[in-house]
């Protein structure tokens, strides 16, 4: 008997399949929560773009330039990817060393995806998270400006995505986690 057949018959047998199957689907909805919070991000691409033309236009044609638009194009530079990895993720369009996956069954597929986020993601995301504390907050204490003159007096918000990223991160290993596991209950 599957272990899938066995978690069927215990679910039936203890009542309580339906509460888990709800967490698990509650669980999903933190998926939904960082694609809501980052899928408006996609438009800082665009505007590091006209921004970066800005700079060029400024520097050539003008004989002119400015730290403060470079530092802005590094801090939507930052901003955008730093945040977009958890989209990536949600999304499963990060990048995969695809030797052997593609080649696997859809339930051998979701044992990989399961030990990856079990093993992998969420223990780097909280190690992400734990180390770049101390570090963020040493920041917010002295309100870390731009080395450069007429830079961003803001450098402590950007410090602020490294474990901002590590909390996306974990929320998409969590709503992964309960996706690959709602599954397989399913199946």
């Amino acid at each position: 008997m599957g272990w899938r057949r066995l978690a069927h018959v215990h679910a039936a047998r203890s009542g309580a399949g339906v509460g888990r199957m709800t967490f698990l689907h509650l669980l999903t909805k933190l998926s939904t929560l960082t694609h809501a919070m980052v899928r408006p991000l996609r438009w800082l691409a665009l505007f590091m773009v006209l921004l970066t033309f800005a700079i060029v236009i400024l520097r050539y044609a003008l004989n002119s330039g400015g730290i403060l638009l470079q530092e802005g194009v590094m801090y939507l530079h930052g901003a955008f990817f730093m945040l977009a990895i958890a989209l990536g993720m949600g999304e499963n369009t990060h990048v995969r060393v695809d030797i052997l996956y593609s080649r696997l069954t859809p339930d051998q597929q979701g044992w990989i995806d399961l030990a990856g986020h079990l093993l992998f993601l969420l223990p780097v995301a909280g190690f992400m998270v734990w180390i770049s504390l101390s570090y963020v907050g040493n920041s917010w204490q002295i309100l870390e400006g731009s080395a450069e003159v007429g830079g961003i007096p803001a450098v402590f918000l950007l410090k602020t995505l490294i474990p901002l990223t590590g909390v996306l991160l974990i929320f998409q290993g969590i709503a992964g986690i309960a996706s690959i596991l709602l599954a397989k209950y399913q199946a």
